[in-house]
């Protein structure tokens, strides 16, 4: 049953042919949500798709031949199209009807559009976790300044969210984040010299894109989101916790000063969190199945092993230095988790690029603007291109 499609401000997606994306559309649909924009990387064919089905006004692809694809295809229409990132950026600021936008974009390319959106005086629905991680003090900042809300879409994130309606700010103890484990939980470090590929996009639980798996493989995506929390909740690193659950039922959970925990349940089914995203504080029918307790029987908890998968003491240490070394952190292992799908880099040389150009560039905590920010992004993956391809 669909919401009167007024009942919700109309949306962007942005990444709108990812993972993310393709759930933000299920929900818009499903809820009767209003789509006014759409923009994506290179599959025009999807977008075009979409853009009829969707009745958007305009559409954007980064990649300009997919761009002039496209605007080809959609000629019959009044949809506008716009070309590269330049145009995303510009789609974003000529939007004056939708108030909220997702932004399920992969990777550093996600910082410009988060910014661009909160620029408009569009609220933020962010599933680019890397926004924060290369840039949360501008993100949140500007948010602020804004008078805007940046709201979490990833399951975790969202989970915090939810359980955060039962006690104020000022009674919270710590934030309990679950993890997979991935699937070498269990492992050690001498275990891990032969992985391939194929043994790591063989996730337990999610079905994601590849990069993401990889960085779930390693910690490294569990490392970012402590440093998503701390900015979307206003809480030092040294309060947010990790806890592997291999179950993937409990999301994560919120500790108040009289040590009771608020956990937010359900199967994983990321349609969930992208839909409270969207109707928040207001819950809606639900698009994901209902939650069996006596089917699932059992739900287990471990401590992560920070020796064997070290990337995410490094996502620590990058909040605590600040400045630009998010930007390192998240270049170096995007240079890494790349070579590593090409085979031309193993699985533990993944964290000892990333490691090793944090130790070279601690230099790049003093990056306060964002041109600086860039910049240490822009080096951080020069050295780790060196580190992979020249030595």
């Amino acid at each position: 049953m669909k919401n009167n499609a007024n009942a919700y401000p109309a949306i962007m997606i942005l990444g709108a042919t990812g993972s993310v994306g393709r759930q933000a559309i299920h929900v818009a649909k499903t809820q009767g949500i209003q789509v006014t924009a759409l923009a994506a990387r290179g599959n025009w064919q999807q977008v075009e798709k979409d853009a009829r089905a969707l009745g958007v006004t305009a559409a954007a692809m980064t990649d300009e031949r997919a761009a002039a694809a496209l605007s080809s295809a959609l000629s019959d229409t009044a949809i506008r199209v716009y070309s590269g990132e330049e145009g995303l950026l510009q789609m974003i600021a000529d939007d004056t009807v939708a108030t909220f936008a997702v932004n399920a974009i992969l990777g550093c390319a996600g910082l410009r559009p988060s910014l661009a959106v909160l620029s408009s005086g569009k609220n933020l629905a962010l599933a680019n976790k890397e926004s924060l991680v290369v840039a949360g003090e501008l993100v949140m900042g500007l948010a602020r300044e804004k008078g805007l809300a940046v709201t979490p879409v990833d399951s975790e994130h969202s989970a915090i969210f939810q359980a955060l309606r039962a006690g104020a700010a000022r009674e919270i103890k710590r934030l309990i984040l679950t993890a997979s484990g991935g699937p070498f939980f269990g492992k050690k470090r001498t275990e891990l010299k032969e992985i391939t590929v194929a043994d790591t996009l063989a996730h337990p639980t999610w079905q994601m894109g590849a990069k993401i798996t990889v960085d779930s493989a390693t910690l490294m995506n569990k490392g970012f989101e402590v440093i998503e929390a701390a900015y979307l909740f206003g809480i030092p690193a040294d309060r947010v916790e990790v806890v592997v659950h291999r179950e993937s039922i409990i999301h994560s959970m919120v500790e108040y000063i009289d040590n009771s925990v608020i956990a937010q349940m359900s199967v994983p089914d990321m349609r969930l969190p992208v839909q409270y995203a969207l109707t928040a504080p207001t819950r809606t029918a639900a698009v994901i199945a209902p939650l069996d307790l006596v089917k699932i029987g059992k739900l287990s908890f471990a401590a992560p092993d920070e020796e064997t998968f070290p990337l995410l003491a490094a996502a620590r240490r990058a909040y605590l230095e600040g400045g630009g070394m998010g930007a390192v952190l998240n270049a170096a292992n995007e240079v890494a988790v790349a070579a590593f799908l090409q085979e031309k880099l193993s699985f533990l040389g993944i964290s000892d690029t990333v490691l090793r150009v944090l130790d070279e560039m601690s230099h790049a905590k003093d990056a306060r603007t964002l041109e600086e920010i860039l910049a240490a992004d822009r080096a951080a993956r020069a050295r780790a291109e060196e580190i992979i391809f020249c030595t």
